[in-house]
């Protein structure tokens, strides 16, 4: 709470035991007259200003009345703490300490601060939040000020000149829409925007943010345009996956955020989301949506006929296809030699189990023998909806992780699964798949056999 704030409050606490004893005020009253107000207010509820309490004792209200007859209006201003600005359980150096933490790291809280500082042995004793608070704020260190002082950090505007060389992502809430199952869901824009010429390289609607989306669209822009130069997004959950940033450092691509609570950083993607609010999400009407692929192709077609088509001020009155086309020849194109899809594979590890098996994404699958009871890299390609896991051990490819066939399992000898591998055969596995229908209670031939079986039998007793 800064200067200006406390006055106020100071102000508003004062008018307000003024309104309380100025009818007591009054110096023609006899002292019975007094004591009769003063209990007559005392039953009375009141909107006591910074306070949880709707009632004053007879003592308070007496105790205002004394304030006001000896220092007159002066002295109803609130009493501040003769420690005001002090914290007893720091010393001067621990105080300091904190500070100049604080100032070097805005986004620090205070209580992050102290741990800090604890850690490091600069500060011994234990902080009540109480405490710590009161001194936070008295220094004017709380988090808004700390955060409406970073923001007037300097600045600059920046700007580059290839396409591809910096690509902005980002995402816009839009309107709920259905989402097919009869429900309905909040519509997402995931949107990436060439920095230099403002062309939307790949856009498209969602249900949730999430880091496999985000790929899907790195993945895009590198096979359909060009390799790219740098990322620039925030520090949303979409954009700091693990796997994510493993893909892209083996391709070479840096992946840059912008500061917590500094949308500043992401101009020209949040200028480009105002735009679609402005011009393509006002001029819908909800209820018209009938799904989300509708929702896409509204937008794809506003996208390329209006969006990329209409001249920029930003780019000395330009189309962003226009600037595009112009510096087409600086785009570099990904080496052929690249296998994107390998490199798109998610990397993890797992201990096989003793019976050949490992659980990936909730699917058992099973590997050959001689893997059992080991650790195993695994990689596999999270976008499809069947799991294909490719199996390493000690850098050599041991082949697929096959799903789990139980049925199948219970069919090959134990001799064979201490020899071999579990792989069988195609006239295998049709053997097993007969064998299934036959054993199978629901098999209408197989139960009549045995109905017909049983009544010979009877007949010949």
């Amino acid at each position: 709470m800064n200067i200006h704030e406390k006055e106020k409050k100071a102000r508003e606490i004062q008018e307000f035991r003024f309104s309380i004893i100025s009818e007591i005020a009054n110096p023609y009253l006899e002292r019975g007259e007094i004591e009769r107000l003063i209990r007559e207010k005392a039953k009375r509820q009141y909107v006591i200003p910074y306070s949880r309490r709707t009632t004053l004792s007879a003592a308070c209200i007496k105790k205002y009345y004394l304030r006001f007859k000896r220092h007159g209006k002066q002295g109803l201003l609130p009493r501040s703490r003769c420690d005001t600005g002090t914290c007893r359980a720091l010393s001067e150096k621990e105080q300091s300490a904190i500070i100049k933490l604080l100032e070097k790291n805005p986004q620090l809280s205070a209580t992050g601060a102290v741990k800090k500082l604890q850690r490091q042995g600069v500060i011994i004793k234990k902080v009540s939040s109480s405490s710590l608070s009161r001194f936070i704020r008295s220094a004017g260190l709380d988090k808004k000020s700390r955060r409406r002082q970073a923001d007037t950090v300097m600045t600059r505007k920046f700007e580059f000149f290839s396409p591809l060389e910096c690509v902005q992502a980002d995402c816009m809430h839009v309107f709920l829409i259905p989402d097919g199952k009869g429900r309905k869901r909040k519509a997402i824009l995931l949107a990436f925007l060439d920095d230099a010429t403002r062309r939307v390289v790949y856009a498209v609607i969602i249900f949730s943010e999430n880091a496999l989306e985000f790929e899907l669209g790195i993945i895009h822009i590198l096979k359909a345009h060009g390799r790219i130069g740098a990322l620039y997004t925030d520090n949303g959950s979409t954009f700091v996956s693990n796997q994510t940033k493993r893909i892209l450092d083996i391709l070479g691509i840096p992946l840059f955020h912008s500061r917590p609570f500094r949308p500043q950083g992401k101009g020209k993607v949040e200028r480009f989301f105002r735009t679609v609010r402005d011009q393509f999400v006002r001029c819908l009407d909800p209820e018209d949506i009938k799904s989300q692929a509708d929702l896409n192709i509204r937008f794809r077609t506003w996208l390329e006929t209006e969006y990329h088509r209409t001249p920029h001020s930003s780019l000395k009155n330009q189309t962003p296809l226009d600037a595009w086309l112009a510096k087409a020849d600086h785009i570099i194109a990904v080496d052929p030699t690249i296998n994107l899809d390998e490199v798109f594979l998610h990397e993890t590890t797992r201990r096989v189990y003793k019976d050949n098996t490992f659980t990936l994404q909730g699917t058992l699958f099973e590997v050959p023998v001689p893997l059992a009871g080991n650790r195993v890299r695994i990689l596999f390609d999270p976008h499809h909806s069947v799991l294909v896991p490719k199996v390493y051990y000690e850098g050599k490819y041991q082949g697929d992780g096959r799903i789990v066939d139980t049925y199948a399992n219970s069919k090959v000898r134990r001799s064979e699964l201490n020899h071999g591998t579990v792989q069988e055969t195609a006239d295998t596995a049709c053997d097993s798949a007969d064998e299934k229908e036959a054993a199978s209670p629901f098999n209408l031939r197989a139960s009549l056999n045995a109905a017909a079986k049983i009544q010979n039998t009877g007949d010949e007793a």
